[in-house]
């Protein structure tokens, strides 16, 4: 991506998986004029940070991390229960863990695996990188967060266990679990933008099997395995419960320390004429 600040066209980040697809469905029809950046989210999240988007579908931590970002569509990348395409995958005993390889991809599912593992085994692992690209054979590390069109592939080796994170945290919190929402800098989304990202999801969702048919070849992935994904797994509705599951997020990252004291006590904040 080209290394200059925003002026006054519409720069839009979105993430490259396969569950964003059905929130960007028509976009060019809605915002002919938008220049549309793909990418993984850590790499959006800087872009978004350096001023180089206006809005993008980013991490939801991210949300956190910035006192001047706002949500500014109900339209989000969500799970009740397993997700499928969040996985930790282990070599050991999950109590034994010991060393831990991150996808870089995403902070939020770093963060997200983290505070799983010490909410619910104790037990706090050392931390390795693990490129996107890399394969399992190429790291010593116990398990894997694996986020992602590759984590809906079956893995390259037999692990001793295979943990849905999207499964576990509502296990755990009785809440569903939001991985991706569209942000922006405070008042610097224009309401067309907000009509367009929200009628976007809509068109998305009621067109799963045009989305599944035109996307799942390219990424290797079983066409019937992508509609179930889509449709059974992945949620696009920011509602109560997905806020209320978003705000006990807040609260464990700020607890095991994936948010510094000031970045914890900024409110989940939203622009009131975009969201329920």
């Amino acid at each position: 991506m080209q290394k200059s600040r925003i002026n006054n066209s519409l720069n839009i980040g979105i993430v490259k998986y396969l569950n964003s697809k059905p929130l960007i469905q028509g976009l060019h029809n809605f915002l002919p004029d938008a220049s549309l950046q793909f990418g993984y989210p850590s790499q959006l999240s800087n872009d978004l940070t350096n001023k180089l988007l206006n809005v993008a579908l980013v991490s939801s931590i991210e949300l956190f991390k910035n006192p001047e970002y706002e949500i500014v569509s109900d339209a989000c990348i969500a799970s009740d229960g397993p997700v499928l395409s969040v996985k930790l995958y282990s070599r050991v005993n999950l109590n034994n863990i010991s060393s831990l390889a991150l996808d870089s991809a995403s902070v939020t599912s770093s963060a997200l695996v983290r505070i799983l593992l010490m909410e619910c085994f104790g037990i706090t692992p050392e931390i390795e990188v693990f490129p996107m690209h890399q394969t399992f054979e190429n790291s010593k590390s116990d398990a894997f967060l694996v986020i992602g069109d590759r984590a809906l592939l079956p893995p390259q080796e037999d692990f001793h266990a295979c943990i849905d994170l999207g499964e576990l945290w509502s296990q755990l919190t009785g809440t569903p679990f939001v991985y991706a929402c569209w942000i922006s800098r405070k008042k610097q989304c224009p309401d067309q933008v907000v009509e367009a990202l929200n009628k976007c999801r809509d068109s998305g969702v009621e067109n799963l099997e045009e989305i599944v048919n035109r996307e799942s070849s390219s990424l290797s992935i079983d066409p019937e395995l992508a509609l179930t994904y889509l449709k059974n797994h992945i949620s696009y509705k920011l509602g109560d419960e997905e806020v209320k599951g978003l705000m006990l997020f807040k609260e464990l990252a700020s607890q095991y320390g994936f948010l510094d004291k000031n970045q914890e006590n900024h409110s989940l904040s939203q622009n009131p004429e975009c969201i329920i």
